[in-house]
């Protein structure tokens, strides 16, 4: 997840031009290592509606911005978590309609790779709040924006976690990785 060093994922109008996206080749590795693993992507309904088009489409470009990337993402299978939506739309995910903490226990009891969870900031928030997380890798970007949406806003108890890793990447983010301590 980027945010701002303040704490924010979007601006209050849901703005994320502040993030950079001038990216170094170490840590387009580093992404491109937390995602290899991945067989799941859990998408709040919101942000499927941007994340699943957008990268159907960077793919399938002649010039990506990453060619394998974007077939990473537009090829790993997804779960759209929704309350409002009736059919699926996109390809090569499913939607989840039932309580979101009882389907995700359920995913992670199977077989297989990795799970990863984008946003949005709702969705993400959730997760968080019935403990569903066992890694935290946040990219903190170099901006302040002093206001917006927070992962972390509407915690119902505090939230402990063990830094595993830090990195400082040349583009300005750093990379905090944490693990909940129980």
């Amino acid at each position: 997840m980027q945010l701002s060093i303040d704490g924010f994922v979007a601006g209050p109008n849901h703005e994320m031009d502040w993030m950079s996206w001038n990216w170094d080749d170490e840590i387009k590795k580093y992404v491109a290592g937390i995602t290899e693993p991945v067989d799941l992507i859990l998408l709040g309904r919101n942000l499927a509606e941007g994340f699943i088009p957008y990268w159907a489409s960077e793919a399938s470009k002649p010039e990506p911005m990453d060619l394998s990337f974007a077939k990473t993402m537009r090829d790993t299978s997804k779960m759209v978590f929704t309350k409002t939506l009736e059919t699926n739309q996109w390809a090569n995910s499913k939607l989840a309609k039932g309580d979101f903490i009882e389907e995700i226990n359920q995913l992670k009891q199977q077989e297989g790779g990795d799970i990863i969870a984008y946003g949005g900031a709702s969705f993400v928030a959730s997760l968080i709040n019935a403990g569903l997380i066992d890694e935290y890798h946040l990219f903190m970007n170099p901006v302040a924006i002093g206001k917006g949406m927070s992962i972390f806003s509407d915690l119902d108890n505090r939230l402990n976690l063990d830094l595993v890793k830090s990195i400082s990447f040349k583009c300005g983010i750093v990379l905090l990785k944490y693990r909940p301590i129980s």
